[in-house]
């Protein structure tokens, strides 16, 4: 049983799939494959039942995986420990946000923290609420960046603070030239939002049942950027970030602030609170906090 093994037999529980798996592990499908059979081999076990559509754990697959995230979580912190015998900030730092902060934030915020502290190599991730809370809890992330929507309650979260939500539409839409927005103004319009899957659609749609809006949502795309063309092209409306109007707005698109109440989105930096928190992890987490608060 070796820790790479365990690594990849918890991607593959955790994506019910060898081929995603591989993909979040960037190694190659085979090579996967063959970790886990010789994993199987080892303990005598089949871990996986591989069906036609769907990877499924077994009884020893799910009796294995709590035990191998454990495992990795005790690795992780043993070289955190080691890492911070040595002067100054060093070390590895895994950090992870939502597609609808990473963009705007991350490029800026890496950067001075890199400056600061050039000794900690990083490695960044993309996902969802639901898969950051995930590898924050196997010890594949040390920090997550998030717009907490789903249950995350046994992470520590630490806020971050508040940014509005804007109204964007086409540059020749009808409420283009408006100075700020009300939710009456919204009652005919057609909706382009995330997938669900992502925090920011499910609080976009709590806000429009909480004003009593039942628009129609034209489409579901999965990035801010692919939504906010469509709302160039004259297809419907979003709500987007501040943060994302910060950087650029979007070619074509006027964005517009709401009258108050403002709506809002929480944000937060999301870690396990049974690790070991490293030195890495705390400056990040101050650089973090100042960066939101500027």
């Amino acid at each position: 049983m070796e820790i790479h093994q365990l690594r990849y037999f918890i991607a593959v529980a955790e994506e019910g799939s060898f081929s995603r798996a591989a993909a979040r592990e960037h190694v190659a499908q085979p090579s996967l494959s063959q970790q886990i059979q010789k994993l199987e081999a080892d303990l005598d076990e089949r871990l996986f039942d591989r069906l036609p559509r769907a990877i499924i754990a077994t009884e020893a697959g799910r009796c294995l995986l709590p035990r191998a995230r454990q495992i990795l979580l005790e690795i992780a912190d043993a070289r955190r420990c080691v890492d911070d015998l040595k002067e100054g900030v060093a070390g590895s730092l895994a950090v992870g946000a939502l597609p609808t902060i990473a963009p705007y934030i991350l490029p800026k915020l890496i950067g001075k923290f890199q400056d600061r502290y050039p000794n900690v190599t990083m490695e960044i991730f993309e996902d969802t609420t639901e898969n950051l809370a995930l590898r924050l809890e196997d010890g594949a992330l040390d920090l997550a960046l998030a717009s907490t929507c789903d249950d995350t309650s046994t992470l520590e979260q630490h806020s971050l603070g508040e940014e509005s939500l804007l109204l964007l539409v086409a540059a020749e839409h009808r409420l283009a030239n408006k100075k700020t927005i009300k939710w009456s103004d919204l009652k005919s319009e057609k909706f382009l939002l995330l997938h669900e899957m992502h925090c920011l659609s499910v609080q976009v749609r709590k806000l429009l049942i909480a004003h009593k809006l039942q628009p129609e949502t034209a489409v579901r795309g999965a990035q801010l950027a692919t939504i906010s063309r469509m709302v160039a092209s004259g297809l419907g409306v979003t709500l987007v970030p501040q943060m994302m109007i910060s950087v650029v707005t979007p070619k074509g698109c006027a964005a517009l602030p709401f009258a108050p109440p403002v709506p809002t989105r929480e944000l937060n930096l999301l870690r396990n609170p049974h690790r070991l928190e490293s030195k890495a992890a705390a400056a990040f987490r101050n650089e973090a906090a100042t960066a939101f608060n500027t």
